[in-house]
């Protein structure tokens, strides 16, 4: 609506620009929301806002503006005020959605806000219908701030991504100079424009952006697709074709195999990856724009398709298949000692683990599935995620209605029973090939069930139920929204309200017949999610891997807040080629320094709780030093990997003084141990407290850290295999942005320099 342009002031004056915010030079940014405490009438009156200059310019209330519904009962209007309009007058209307009925405007004086704060004490808005006989109240909240640089960064984006301009003035939310001036690479205060996303560079394919996609769609695809990407008969009952576009991830038992890699923007119908649920191999079908791919090894026991940085060729490690499956995990240290004591000292069916969930819709049982799989998996455990949902849309479709999970629908129960025990019968079928950690992802929440469930794994795997519960009337609200926006089960119907009530209908009848577990080993997540308290209850959990389940799921919240990770900068070591050591900062690393906590000032401006982790080396430290307003923390797990003898040595002078060691790290990165030194699992198992802890802040934490340490780190955030894990470009003077919540892990890159 208004504009602003980003103007870098001379390198004397570093904080010009906060001083002339302070004076109200900037914009405000003014959130109008209003609440329907009635659902009379919803869908047949629009709330609109119409006023004086900047809304709209005059007071036709043809021309008012109109909220967007934010959810089920909220509406909401934003927009940016110029600096030269202090004052803004305006009421509310309600417009007939389908008919030339006049208007109703709310009762009551204008509202006028000033300045950033709205006159008198105007909290809800009435109108009065049918000729005064009939009052409708809504609650109404109004927020105005001043605009930070990234608020403005933030709605230019949005309109880049939109490429449509405001519905406000026709023009452009935000309108900036997003070109750096000559002359400001070594002045920190300036070199960071406003625009902080001048600075975004694209992130590698494979990175953390699964927050975007639908967390069922990435578990299990089941085994039982035909030719025709359908259930076969012999799987039960009659099949129902499918269409999929998602590749199917299965242990390979030759050497290569030509795969198709389907793109995943098209949805394909009549070809894709077949499996043979006799061999569990894959075979080759039709080629898709001639991608072609090859099965590597994960590091944990399981293949995956590795795609290389060109986006249309893969690798493979010729002799990634030669070698035995060795069902301990691909770790080091207590981890792979506990998993040698348990295959020694238990019976046979504790070397493989069930954990089945159990809960109502909508209490966060796919995010808590999904997270325990990238912590299981980076820890070194070959672990899949089983999501029966996935199935029972592959084998039934999309559209079942609310009343197919009725517990008086016989034909209902019967299918939905079917489809979980397919997803059991692959899950252990899986564990007899050398998987290790199931997650079998359902409501599960009858005993029936759970005891179905129980008498399958019996003698083939260990089992224990995990149950979460949630009794936060907004965050079931919140979860049942994102249900709505992001579920296959709604992507056809397109009125969000129907699907709402839809959704609604079906946690009824999931309500109406839930047990809640009691029997066999469980866990208990009760109130756990907001990351405030709550319970935790453990019945008959024993043995390492229970009790590390047990220890992260405690730390666990759904909490946003953002993870900055990035190197140091550069170091005089660094300059000379030389590996580890604790050299201080050359004078480009100095430069980088200014520019991180001119970045860190301006991206965490209002987030105060915020804390520095770094390294106890210096270059880790003296990078930090520039940030000023934040705690400061020294990790010595955040050391980078120990060269051993080759500390100080360049990789030239190793391969000519140890050529040995130098081929024996170049054959296996990960594995590979530096003489005296540490190896990759080495440094993956001395970070597991600090996942912990990064699981358990609520605020942003930005980590300074090394290249070593900060590829493990990221390889969790990101599920990255172990075997990728040392090949990960972690590049200096780059800052990678983690966002955590609740729908998932998303990442952006920053380059600074």
């Amino acid at each position: 609506m208004g504009t602003g342009s980003s103007k870098n002031p001379d390198c004397s004056s570093s904080h010009g620009s906060d001083d002339r915010e302070d004076q109200g030079g900037g914009q405000l940014y003014v959130s109008l929301k209003m609440e329907e405490n009635s659902y009379l009438l919803k869908s047949e009156l629009i709330p609109h806002v119409y006023g004086s200059v900047p809304l709209v310019g005059s007071w036709d209330p043809s021309k008012a503006l109109a909220m967007e519904r934010e959810s089920s009962s909220m509406w909401e209007l934003s927009f940016v005020v110029p600096p030269n309009h202090e004052t803004l007058d305006f009421k509310f209307l309600l417009k007939p959605k389908y008919s030339n009925s006049p208007c109703v405007v709310e009762e009551g004086p204008n509202r006028l806000l000033t300045g950033g704060t709205l006159q008198g004490d105007a909290r809800s808005a009435v109108f009065r219908l049918s000729g005064g006989e009939v009052l409708l109240e809504y609650r109404v909240f109004i927020k105005a701030d001043r605009v930070s640089p990234f608020d403005l960064a933030a709605s230019w984006r949005a309109y880049q991504e939109n490429l449509q301009p405001s519905t406000v003035r026709g023009i452009p939310d935000v309108s900036m100079n997003s070109v750096p001036e000559s002359g400001t690479e070594n002045c920190s205060s300036a070199s960071l424009e406003l625009d902080l996303e001048h600075y975004v560079v694209p992130a590698p394919t494979t990175s953390a952006n699964s927050g975007l996609l639908y967390a069922a769609n990435m578990t299990e695809t089941p085994r039982s697709l035909s030719h025709a990407n359908a259930f076969s008969k012999a799987a039960g009952g009659a099949s129902h074709p499918v269409s999929i576009g998602v590749p199917t991830e299965r242990p390979a038992t030759i050497k290569e195999m030509e795969v198709i890699v389907p793109d995943p923007t098209i949805v394909y119908s009549s070809s894709g990856i077949v499996e043979s649920k006799s061999v569990g191999t894959l075979s080759s079908l039709q080629k898709q724009d001639g991608q072609r791919g090859l099965f590597v090894d994960r590091g944990v026991g399981s293949p995956r398709l590795v795609k290389s940085p060109s986006l249309t060729t893969f690798t493979v490690d010729q002799n990634v298949h030669s070698e035995a499956k060795n069902p301990i995990p691909a770790a080091a240290g207590a981890v792979a000692a506990a998993a040698v004591a348990d295959q020694m000292l238990g019976p046979k069916e504790d070397r493989h683990l069930a954990i089945v969930l159990v809960g109502l819709p909508a209490r966060g049982k796919t995010f808590t599935a999904a997270k325990l799989t990238r912590y299981l998996r980076w820890l070194g455990h070959d672990t899949k995620h089983f999501n029966v949902g996935k199935y029972r849309r592959l084998k039934l479709g999309t559209n079942q209605s609310a009343d197919f999970f009725r517990g008086d629908n016989p034909e209902g129960i019967e299918a939905r029973n079917e489809v979980a025990a397919l997803a059991m019968e692959d899950m252990i079928a899986w564990m007899q090939e050398g998987g290790q950690v199931g997650i079998f992802d359902a409501t599960n929440s009858s005993r029936k069930r759970r005891n179905m469930l129980m008498r399958m794994a019996e003698g083939k795997c260990k089992i224990f139920f995990l149950e979460t519960i949630c009794n936060d009337r907004q965050i079931i609200e919140r979860n049942i929204r994102l249900k709505i926006q992001q579920s296959p089960d709604y992507a056809e119907e397109p009125d969000f309200e129907a699907g709402y009530w839809d959704f609604r209908s079906r946690l009824d009848n999931y309500e109406k017949v839930y047990e809640t577990v009691e029997e066999g080993s469980y866990i208990k997540m009760i109130d756990m999610v907001s990351g405030h308290g709550g319970q935790i209850q453990v019945n008959n959990i024993s043995g390492y891997l229970p009790g590390r389940i047990v220890f992260f799921l405690v730390n666990t919240h759904l909490t946003p807040r953002p993870i900055l990770l990035t190197r140091h900068g550069e170091s005089r070591d660094n300059v000379r080629g030389r590996i580890g050591g604790d050299s201080v900062l050359s004078d480009t690393g100095e430069v980088y320094a200014k520019k991180l906590a001119n970045f860190v000032e301006k991206r965490l401006k209002n987030e105060r709780a915020a804390s520095i982790w770094t390294s106890t080396l210096q270059r880790t430290i003296l990078t930090a030093n520039p940030i000023v307003g934040f705690p400061k923390i020294q990790w010595r797990a955040l050391d980078e990997i120990n060269a051993g003898v080759c500390d100080g040595m360049t990789y030239e002078e190793i391969k000519k003084n140890m050529p040995d060691e130098y081929e024996s790290r170049k054959k296996d990165k990960l594995r590979y141990r530096y003489p005296r030194g540490e190896s990759y699992l080495d440094v993956i198992q001395r970070l597991e407290p600090v996942i912990i802890e990064l699981e358990r802040q609520r605020a942003p934490v930005v980590v300074i850290s090394h290249q070593a340490v900060l590829r493990a780190l990221y390889a969790y955030f990101a599920d990255r295999p172990l075997k990728e894990i040392p090949h990960i470009e972690v590049p200096l003077h780059t800052i990678i942005e983690i966002q955590m919540g609740v729908s998932g892990v998303q990442e952006k890159r920053y380059k600074l320099m």
